[in-house]
């Protein structure tokens, strides 16, 4: 393995049990000392859902909650939203598109609904600032924890 890659993976697995150690916090009890950067699970009990990276956790996290949050934010919300309506595909179209779907009555009502639900889940954080095992460490920690609704495929 390259070295320089190997050095950057090497401390995944801690940096996990570090994560799954932290919390569980819901919205109103985030702690004061959240890191800026790092990488965050959204959870049910043992049920991970999804996993994040940001460079300000809790701006982070308020996107996600908060009930004005657009669809390019509150991306869990948008993607619990789209299973509840079975609406799965992505579409780069006007019509079927993150944009339109927001403006569907039923849609909307399930989005909504979701922002609620994305606000009453376990939240956990740990830092990390350097980007590349940043990255890396969400997309172990999404496999790792079988997060339901991360999705690393091309689109």
């Amino acid at each position: 393995m390259n070295p320089k890659f190997a050095a950057l993976v090497e401390d995944l697995a801690p940096k996990l049990e570090l994560l799954l150690a932290s919390g569980p916090y819901r919205k109103s009890q985030l702690p004061r000392a959240v890191p800026e950067s790092g990488v965050y699970p959204f959870s049910i009990g043992d049920d991970h859902l999804y996993v994040g990276r940001s460079n300000n956790i809790r701006r982070r996290y308020a996107l996600h909650t908060r009930p004005g949050s657009p669809h390019n934010q509150a991306t869990l919300a948008f993607l619990i939203a789209r299973h509840e309506t079975n609406n799965l595909r992505a579409a780069y179209r006007t019509k079927g598109g993150r944009a339109w779907l927001v403006q569907q009555p039923e849609f909307l009502t399930a989005f909504q609904s979701a922002k609620e639900g994305v606000g009453q889940m376990d939240f956990r954080f740990v830092e990390e600032n350097d980007p590349n095992r940043q990255a890396l460490l969400e997309i172990y920690a999404a496999v790792a924890l079988d997060a339901k609704y991360n999705d690393f495929h091309n689109h």
